[in-house]
């Protein structure tokens, strides 16, 4: 049976974000082999935004994936969720949107493609990305890490400021 778990971090920060992000999981727990492993909602100050940008609602999943699947295929369903969910092409880098999926690791997985670098190269940087991932797989170490989520989280420098929305 496949055994591989990928990772991926959800955030929105325009509409309805706590709801936009719950029905993006009820269809991520589609794309699962086993239930989906769920994050607290965790409101989140931007980083790296254009100026007055709205905070942002962020997530992580664990979903189990399904044989015959690779990182590139659930990459093309998560544009497609993405897309589903309103988001349109960006005009500005980081700007304001309905549903942000972003692959943060497949399994063991290393790739440094052009559409698809893993694990993804600023997660061990964002609280926004640790703070949620420590809840479900805290002893993960993403591929070329020495340390595990948990450690990662308590030597994190940053000014971002994260709140628990539910439990």
């Amino acid at each position: 049976m496949n055994t591989t778990v990928a990772y991926i971090a959800l955030g929105s920060n325009v509409g309805d974000s706590p709801s936009i992000l719950s029905r993006a999981m009820d269809q991520l727990e589609k794309l699962s082999l086993k239930p989906l492993k769920r994050s607290s909602l965790w409101q989140t100050t931007p980083v790296d935004c254009p100026p007055g940008s709205p905070t942002f609602v962020n997530a992580v999943v664990g979903l189990t994936v399904q044989p015959g699947e690779n990182s590139s295929t659930l990459l093309s369903k998560l544009l497609a969720m993405e897309k589903y969910f309103g988001r349109r092409p960006k005009k500005v880098l980081n700007e304001p949107r309905r549903l942000d999926l972003d692959l943060i690791a497949f399994g063991n997985e290393t790739s440094a493609r052009t559409e698809l670098i893993l694990p993804h190269p600023r997660a061990h940087e964002r609280r926004f990305v640790l703070q949620p991932l420590n809840e479900i797989a805290p002893d993960l170490q993403l591929p070329g890490h020495r340390r595990n989520v948990s450690q990662l989280l308590v030597a994190l420098v940053s000014k971002e400021i994260t709140v628990r929305l539910n439990a």
